[in-house]
């Protein structure tokens, strides 16, 4: 009896799960575009959805999702300063990614 045996391609820097990572692997990402989803949201109302998240390591994730195309974000030129986030048509579609995650961890994880 012959085996079916998948080939795994190498993981070299052409990988897309390798390039998929280097866009959602951070420990906080993915939690903030499930936290951004599909609503327009305040800088504010963001650091609260994730508790335990520094302010620098929001703002740095978030300068980063915006670089990457992610997330879009819009200042407005009010005082006090009032900045909003909401994902891009590519930040959407990493949406499933997120409740995939999600639901794995309500069926698996104690």
């Amino acid at each position: 009896m012959k085996k079916n045996l998948k080939e795994i391609p190498v993981s070299d820097e052409n990988c897309p799960v390798r390039k998929t990572l280097g866009l959602l692997g951070g420990k906080w990402t993915l939690l903030i575009l499930f936290q951004i989803n599909n609503r327009v949201i305040r800088y504010g109302d963001l650091k609260r959805a994730i508790p335990g998240i520094s302010e620098k390591v929001l703002i740095q994730e978030l300068n980063f999702l915006v670089k990457n195309k992610l997330v879009t974000k819009k200042s407005y030129n009010e005082i006090p300063p009032r900045v909003e986030y909401q994902l891009t048509k590519t930040g959407l579609n990493a949406l499933p990614i997120a409740d995939r995650l999600a639901t794995f961890g309500l069926e698996n994880v104690e």
